[in-house]
């Protein structure tokens, strides 16, 4: 395939889908057809060079191929296209094409965000299964996708574990995660507010998506109701395990929700059972990994995702 300029990428995408696109739609598309392959360099964010040209292409230049239609998020679409039908025919078009959507789903981010927890944060995780809870109307947003528990033992020394014990603080930390394949402004808010919902009751708590949207108002927001609510975000980099970082960091609480927690318990259980696991392998201080959700290779999570069918 002939090389290509990032103009040439976008105007490619745009003519093909007939629909306005955000810059990161422009790049997801752009990769899942390969022409990604063809630029001689994108660098880390490609996103936001097509947005950065696009924005100075329509804003300086008469003659641009292109218009801006939205501002959150930002899209783009090509002139001719929205001058020969119109804006609302282009939107109507939009919300009849079947979303661009990650080859995967929550189910299979389980895995990685154990091997994340397990190597980086040092805790073992439990999948909490919905289907199981009791009252499920009343329940709906109150437990999340998994929990976990970092345990003291590795770092403190035993006598100083049993002091603590004795003193109340065990330094037990317990971790809330709501697992999502997409994080986006369509999404963002049910989303966020599912996992505030979700993790009152743990020391932190997480929203994990694999498929992060890059816009900056996004971002932007993104991080206001982190910083709001204190809800920490991670990216699950299906590609590179390794590469699965926290990108807004969780408020640390000093105290858990017992009251939250008790009603969890009597809910469902799968998470009756998590909290009889830390009781026992606390008392033992023998952490007995297979009662919790197993911790898979690095090869067994990139030949999982090898064995997902990706889009064509």
């Amino acid at each position: 395939m002939p090389q290509m300029t990032f103009m040439e990428l976008i105007r490619k995408v745009l003519e093909e889908e007939q629909r306005p696109l955000s810059p990161a739609e422009i790049w997801q598309i752009a990769q899942a057809k390969g022409y990604d392959k063809s630029l001689a360099s994108h660098g880390k964010t490609p996103w936001q060079t097509i947005g950065a040209q696009l924005y100075v292409d329509v804003r300086d230049n008469p003659r641009s191929l292109f218009a801006k239609v939205s501002s959150r998020p930002a899209k783009f679409v090509l002139r001719s296209l929205l001058e020969s039908r119109g804006l609302k025919a282009l939107e109507a078009a939009a919300r009849t094409v079947t979303p661009t959507v990650t080859p995967y789903t929550e189910g299979d981010l389980h895995p990685f965000l154990v091997y994340y927890a397990f190597h980086q944060l040092r805790a073992y995780l439990k999948t909490i299964r919905h289907q199981l809870s009791h009252k499920k109307d009343y329940a709906e947003w109150v437990h999340p996708d998994m929990v976990g528990c970092a345990f003291p033992f590795d770092d403190w020394n035993p006598t100083v574990v049993e002091v603590s014990q004795l003193l109340g603080n065990t330094a037990v930390k317990l971790y809330s995660f709501e697992l999502k394949r997409e994080l986006n402004f369509s999404n963002l808010r049910e989303a966020f507010f599912q996992a505030v919902s979700n993790s009152s009751w743990a020391h932190e708590g997480y929203l994990a998506a694999a498929a992060i949207a890059n816009e900056s108002d996004f971002r932007s927001e993104l991080e206001r109701l982190s910083t709001s609510f204190g809800i920490g975000v991670i990216h699950i980099d299906v590609e590179d395990p390794d590469a699965t970082e926290v990108i807004l960091p969780a408020r640390y609480k000093e105290t858990v929700d017992w009251d939250t927690i008790n009603k969890l318990t009597q809910l469902n259980p799968d998470f009756e059972a998590f909290l009889k696991r830390i009781k026992t392998d606390y008392t033992t201080r023998e952490i007995r990994r297979e009662r919790y959700d197993p911790v898979p290779s690095r090869e067994e999570l990139l030949s999982k995702f090898a064995c997902v069918e990706k889009p064509a």
